[in-house]
């Protein structure tokens, strides 16, 4: 399992290929600060849109959900009430996608689909069991009828909020309109039969202002929290649930598994036709022309022979090395303690192991911990420029923790298909998770992270 993932490791390891200026990478600085610029924001001004267009949307949703579904349950003494319910299940789901995109284009919030139906045949029957079916669509059916009560809290919040703040915060631009067209002196505060107090003079008018500008100055961070909600409703109601989400996970984890799976019997065969196979052909052949001399010309045939045996050698070597590359004894016979000391007894640079395990994880864990050592540290013997490496393995409660440190030139980069994200994939795959923190001019520190699952007593 000896793959070589020097090229992406090397990229990063000895020498940064990044450009020296990332135009969109780095994010533009600010004069102002965040609450002072709220106001005037562009994200603020698309959740007010999201604000105000919930209401009538949310109406129409509303109004469609229960006039069907009631509808459909008043029909289902008849055959009639089955596919109107299926129907209006299927309304919500369009709803639901509408609501998908305007999430993504108002507040940025990117969802997935949720699952599409399941019709074991083709058919109008069919279509009708899995709409039923459909947790998505039920989930929909629900956000049509809570977004309603939460449309209009929103809207009413917001609307008063935003409209009291600007209006307090340009009262000194339209006060002027109290004494010429309503005829009192400003807004009134307080007033009775015999007493009112209105905001007329220079200094109230101030005050009224300041008021009005930190009531500008929350509207936007009230929005983001009500926005807050719908976000949570539009990403838990209308997208993929949890259990849709892990299947397509382990689908996508699944094929990387038969992929990786295919290049190791790929490289295998490659190894065997182009090695050992090639050089015991060779030996065989060796060895007959050594049983044709060895009548004729004994020492000539001896000399052969000697070769031969020379050649028997390379060979097992060869299988040995093969072996260890499929899966090395010592890591069935002693654990992972030995295997990873006979590793790194073997790396360029030397290497200090420490193992703490109380005891070993199951196999199929423990070969996938060893290997991403193994890679680790022949990118290290290749790449590093390193004159110590570390190895530490430990558990922390249900997780087996791998960390391979080394004082070399850094820069190692996950990203970018390198071959670090390939291993990250292999990982990935066992819902494992591999962390790299390689900065330019090291040490580089990378973190493996695998599920611990204890080796079966049998």
């Amino acid at each position: 399992m000896a793959t070589d993932y020097g090229q992406g490791y090397g990229q990063g390891y000895g020498l940064d290929t990044r450009p020296e200026h990332s135009g969109g990478a780095e994010k533009r600085r600010h004069r102002l600060p965040a609450a002072l610029r709220a106001p005037v924001e562009g994200r603020t001004w698309r959740e007010l849109a999201y604000v105000l267009l919930s209401l009538p949307i949310s109406i129409l949703l509303f109004v469609y959900a229960v006039t069907m579904v009631s509808l459909g349950a008043g029909l289902l003494v008849t055959f009639l009430g089955v596919p109107v319910l299926a129907a209006a299940l299927a309304g919500c789901r369009g709803f639901g996608a509408v609501e998908r995109a305007r999430a993504r284009g108002l507040l940025r919030l990117e969802v997935a689909e949720p699952e599409p139906l399941r019709m074991k045949r083709q058919g109008f029957m069919a279509w009708i069991g899995a709409v039923l079916k459909s947790g998505a669509s039920w989930r929909a059916l629900l956000y049509a009828v809570l977004q309603l009560p939460w449309a209009v809290l929103s809207f009413v919040v917001t609307v008063n909020v935003w409209l009291l703040g600007w209006s307090l915060l340009t009262y000194p631009l339209w006060f002027w309109v109290f004494p010429v067209y309503a005829g009192q002196e400003g807004i009134q505060l307080y007033g009775d039969e015999h007493h009112r107090i209105y905001l007329d003079n220079p200094f109230e008018i101030t005050v009224t202002a300041l008021i009005g500008l930190l009531f500008t100055l929350a509207t936007p961070w009230i929005v983001r929290a009500l926005t807050m909600v719908d976000r949570l409703m539009v990403h838990g109601l209308l997208g993929p649930s949890r259990l849709a989400t892990r299947v397509v996970e382990l689908e996508s984890d699944r094929g990387v598994v038969v992929d990786t799976a295919a290049a190791d019997l790929r490289r295998i065969e490659r190894d065997l036709h182009d090695g050992a196979q090639a050089r015991l052909v060779a030996l065989a052949m060796d060895l007959g022309l050594a049983k044709e001399k060895l009548r004729e010309d004994p020492r000539v045939a001896a000399q052969m022979v000697d070769e031969a045996h020379g050649e028997v050698k390379t060979a097992l070597q060869e299988l040995r090395d093969l072996a260890r590359g499929i899966h090395p004894a010592v890591l069935t016979d002693r654990g992972l303690d030995a295997a990873l000391s006979a590793v790194a007894s073997r790396c360029r640079v030397p290497v200090q192991v420490e193992v703490d395990l109380t005891e070993r994880p199951a196999p199929a864990i423990e070969g996938i911990a060893y290997f991403t050592v193994s890679e680790l540290l022949q990118n290290i013997s290749k790449h590093a420029r390193a004159t110590w490496a570390a190895v530490e393995v430990w558990r922390t409660e249900n997780r087996l923790m791998l960390q391979v440190v080394d004082n070399g030139v850094g820069g190692a980069d996950v990203s970018g298909g390198s071959g670090l994200s390939g291993l990250a994939e292999r990982l990935d795959a066992v819902d494992g998770v591999l962390v790299v923190d390689s900065p330019s001019g090291g040490p580089t520190r990378v973190t493996a992270e695998l599920p611990w699952r204890a080796e079966r007593v049998r």
